[in-house]
């Protein structure tokens, strides 16, 4: 079992850390003008990010997470912390998913946001990854 914990937490900060400077890299890429060498290397960037280290390590995360949640019996399914973890992790998966058609949208020049939009979502991982720490370490529900 320690072994599944280590190997879910290494691929939680690789996902984390991905689903982090993603978005960061879409606020330089939107300034970037379109079909420059700047944003042919911002394309190459955020697709080997999304492609080589978040989507892995993402899959990774479902699949340690719900080893130990199911095989080990670590979640308490009848406490709310739970159900909080749970529902955190199906939004980031959700966002991880809005990330990747944004990354398609700059991989095919059209993208029609400004980077001030992707400046605001950037904060979004950390406030889940918050809640979702204190759910599991705390356990306030």
């Amino acid at each position: 079992m320690e072994w599944v914990k280590a190997l879910h937490v290494i691929a939680v900060i690789a996902w984390m850390a991905g689903l982090l400077y993603l978005p960061r890299l879409f606020v330089y890429h939107a300034d970037a003008e379109a079909e420059s060498a700047q944003s042919a290397t911002f394309k190459i960037m955020e697709r080997r990010l999304y492609r080589g280290i978040m989507t892995p390590a993402m899959v990774a995360t479902w699949i340690f997470g719900l080893t130990l949640a199911f095989h080990f019996d670590l979640a308490d399914w009848t406490m709310g912390w739970a159900w909080v973890k749970a529902l955190f992790v199906i939004l980031l998966t959700a966002f991880h998913g809005f990330l990747g058609m944004q990354r398609r949208a700059f991989a095919e020049d059209r993208n029609t946001r400004p980077s001030r939009f992707y400046r605001a979502i950037n904060e979004i991982p950390t406030v889940m990854m918050v809640i979702i720490v204190i759910a599991v370490i705390v356990k306030p529900f």
